[in-house]
Parts: structure tokens; sequence; C-alpha cells
């Protein structure tokens, strides 16, 4: 295999090359925030929505340069280490952005250094998995809401740890709860769960992650005239509902099949990843 490269600041190296120091603030006290993305022969699907998200994360972290973080930058960016490393256009892609500088937990600058990373694909849409995954709910520690609960910040512990509980159970996703015991969201997605024929999500205002693939799900609904609410959610309603499914910006729709004995449809998540690859 011909050597690959991700991208630092501008500059191609080589995957394996050390370019981070001991002193990068992200490593040190998990001070940045990232995106993750995916690209659908050789365009990057949502380049907007992922910009906007960036932007006002990086405006709520007060880092400096968001401005140049637009649509074009990771348009632009993605296409030139597509190119670098001759992939065929399907490519899964972590934009990793951190704050530069020294200082302890005080920062003595706010300028933004970024790497971003690449995964070529096989998959050449988004694949509804065959085998609907079985869940259980997480308990062990909550997620805070404050005004970093909607972005995709550098500080994951709370994830890591969800990760252990699933792998540890042998299951294939746990759901997330807030501060306040409702539903939040998965390890690496926003939930969905279909009841008396209504699709609730958990409310940004509940501390979930403001996915892109979140709000593209919620457009299809309303475009598709779908009842969809955003809620406060109580993880009761998982022994009740009819579907419940999961969304982020790599995979796009993955259904749920069993929670304890609850064995769940999965008709709304069909549809939706149908219409998700006829846009």
């Amino acid at each position: 295999m011909s050597q690959q490269y991700l991208l630092f600041n501008d500059e191609f190296h080589a995957v394996d090359a050390p370019i981070l120091s001991a002193a990068n603030r992200s490593f040190k006290f998990g001070d940045g925030l990232f995106e993750s993305m995916r690209m659908i022969n050789h365009k990057l699907q949502f380049a907007d929505l992922h910009a906007d998200r960036l932007v006002a994360g990086m405006k709520a972290l007060k880092m400096d340069g968001h401005a140049l973080m637009d649509d074009y930058f990771i348009k632009q960016k993605t296409a030139d280490l597509v190119k670098r490393n001759r992939w065929n256009g399907h490519v899964r892609f972590r934009l990793s952005v951190y704050r530069q500088g020294a200082g302890v937990y005080t920062p003595e600058i706010n300028k933004a250094g970024y790497i971003l990373e690449g995964i070529p694909l096989k998959t050449t849409q988004y694949e509804l998995n065959s085998k609907g995954l079985i869940i259980d709910v997480f308990d062990e520690m909550t997620k805070p809401i404050n005004k970093l609960a909607n972005y995709k910040t550098a500080n994951a512990l709370l994830y890591v740890m969800a990760g252990l509980f699933k792998s540890q159970n042998r299951l294939d996703e746990a759901m997330i709860l807030n501060q306040s015991g409702f539903l939040c969201e998965s390890i690496s997605a926003n939930v969905f769960v279909v009841y008396n024929k209504q699709v609730y999500t958990p409310a940004l205002t509940e501390g979930c992650i403001s996915g892109v693939m979140r709000t593209a799900v919620m457009q299809l609904a309303k475009m598709n005239d779908i009842p969809l609410i955003e809620a406060q959610i109580s993880p009761e309603i998982l022994k009740e509902a009819e579907e419940v499914f999961i969304t982020n910006a790599t995979q796009g729709i993955q259904w749920v099949m069993g929670y304890g004995r609850k064995r769940y449809f999965n008709e709304v998540s069909k549809y939706l990843s149908d219409k998700l690859n006829s846009l």
C-alpha cells in the first residue's frame, strides 16, 4: 500500500509521522473540538452544516480564526487530501481543531491549529444496517447540560466510559443520559424514537450534540410530512417505542433491533434512509 498522508496546518505529513508535541493543548487539556464528515463521489456531504457547527463551536471556545473555517475551507482541504492520497472519492474525514500556544489552564493565545485525517470507504452511499443494533442505557455517568454540550469537543471521557460499558456488556451501542436523567444521545450518534406513530428526538436544550445528520433527518421528515418533535424524553419510552434509530454524519441512519427483551421495527428508519440517499 502506498504512503498515506494527513493535513497538518496546511502541510502534508505521513499519517505515521510524529507531528504533535507534548505541549499540545488538546492532548493536555482537551482544548479543542472536531468534525466527522463524509465524502461521497468526491462531494463532501452537508459541508455547510459542518462549517456552521465548527464555527459556532470555535466561537463558544473563544478560538480565533473561526471566520476562515467556512464551507469553502473544508471542501477545499478535503479535496486536497483526496487528491494527495489518490483516493476514490468515498472517504470518512475527521477535522480536529485545537488551541495553539502555551499556558496551563489559562491559554496564552487563542490561535487555532488543525489536523485533517481521512479513511477511504468502499461504500458509495449511506447504508442502513441489515442487522439491527442491540442497545442498553449507560447510567454510570451523565452528560452535563451547558453551553458546550451541543459541540463535539475534545473532552470525550464520558463517551470513552460508555464505550467500555458497551464492550463489557457485548452491546452494539449505548444510550447516554443527561444530568437530569433524560435521554440525550448515544456514544457516537443522535437518537430518534418512534412512539404512537410520532418521531421524537431529544431537544438541543437536553444537552445532545447538534448533529449534522440529526438536522438532515429533521429536514427530511418535514419534507415528507412525518411528524417529528424535539422533546425531553424519559428513557422509559424505550420499553414502549415502536422504533429506535440513531444518526451521525458518517454512517447516516442505523436502526436499533433490541433493548433488553424489547424488539423494534425499522419501517421509518428504512424510509428515511432511502430518502437520504435520494438527495
